[in-house]
């Protein structure tokens, strides 16, 4: 058994590190069979409590038509009393060979529940014995925020002027977390390899406050990275519980998806006005959505469009747990992925 103890209290960074040691840990295997994670939705027993039972049920279950198991406990604060926290020290105790098991000490999903509890002794120690790897996420403070912030930027495919690296650090503040998002944003926006200055921090931060949706076909259309993202930024805030931001960012996939789907079934349609393609789609009412959708299809054509579904489909799979990001960094790197795509070539 293979054992990951991670530690944090920011999403975006433990979603990274949860991310990593998962896709080290199945590798080429069959995730459908090989992997099983478990939340605090799992562990709540009928009188509404939160037991390890399930938890260590699956960490001892054999597996089935693989090798090996990967079984992650996210919400593992959520046993942060001795009598909960026991049964999981004697597992460690007695592991199984077939199974990899990463346990999450982070903060639970419940907004009424403010501070995560601290990680007990015992089972960092079990942990260890066990001869497991321990580790934090946490980016630190003073010095240390400021080595954790250029080790992540000297891991990256881009190269930050010294200037960048300060307006960064000043956009960021204590939310450390956000690097990952616009490293990511900057990637699809620059292009891997790509020298990074203060202005390009500066255009990529974007401000909240009040939008509409369409702004944000009209900001992708004219290939404009920095207004797409500075209008998805308000479309969805960083602001809210993880279930209101999933549940806008799957609104605006949809979306985008039926936008650039009707943009695939008029290319090479053969309709000669902005009429026959609103029919073709089935829209009532004003043609201009059509007309819109036809003039950006003829820009892009079929290879980039195909593309752009493509982009699209990853995002979705990613919204529903391929990837362990925050809703609004999936949608800000595909909304910078499909900008780029609408820039002239």
């Amino acid at each position: 058994m293979r054992i990951h103890l991670i530690i944090g209290d920011d999403p975006v960074l433990i979603g990274e590190a949860v991310t990593s040691v998962i896709d080290d840990l199945v590798g080429d295997g069959d995730r459908s069979l090989m992997l099983e994670t478990l939340t605090e939705h799992d562990y709540r027993s009928d009188d509404g409590r939160h037991e390890p039972r399930r938890l260590i049920d699956a960490s001892r279950t054999p597996p089935f038509l693989t090798d090996r198991r990967v079984v992650v406990g996210r919400h593992v604060s959520r046993f942060s009393r001795k009598a909960d926290y026991a049964p999981l020290v004697v597992m460690l105790g007695e592991p199984i060979d077939t199974t990899d098991l990463v346990l999450v000490w982070e903060k639970g999903v419940d907004p009424k529940v403010d501070k995560m509890p601290s990680l007990p002794k015992a089972l960092r120690e079990a942990v260890e014995v066990a001869g497991g790897v321990v580790v934090k996420t946490a980016a630190g403070r003073g010095k240390d925020a400021a080595v954790w912030l250029r080790d992540q930027l000297g891991s990256s495919t881009l190269d930050f002027e010294r200037p960048a690296v300060t307006a960064l650090e000043e956009l960021i503040g204590d939310y450390r977390g956000r690097v990952v998002g616009i490293l990511r944003t900057l990637e699809g926006a620059l292009g891997e390899g790509a020298t990074v200055t203060a202005a390009h921090i500066a255009t990529y931060g974007g401000e909240k406050g009040g939008t509409v949706p369409w702004a944000l076909d009209d900001a992708i259309d004219k290939g404009d990275v920095a207004e797409a993202l500075d209008v998805l930024t308000r479309l969805i805030p960083y602001q809210g519980t993880p279930t209101d931001r999933n549940g806008a960012a799957f609104r605006l996939l949809f979306t985008l998806h039926k936008r650039y789907a009707n943009m695939l079934r008029l290319d090479g349609a053969g309709v000669a006005s902005d009429k026959a393609a609103a029919e073709l789609l089935g829209m009532k009412g004003s043609t201009f959505p059509a007309k819109k959708a036809r003039q950006q299809g003829r820009v892009l054509g079929p290879e980039r469009l195909t593309r752009a579904i493509e982009l699209l489909a990853e995002a979705d799979l990613q919204l529903r747990g391929t990837v362990d990001w925050p809703a609004e960094l999936v949608m800000e790197v595909l909304v910078a992925r499909l900008a780029s795509l609408s820039q002239r070539r």
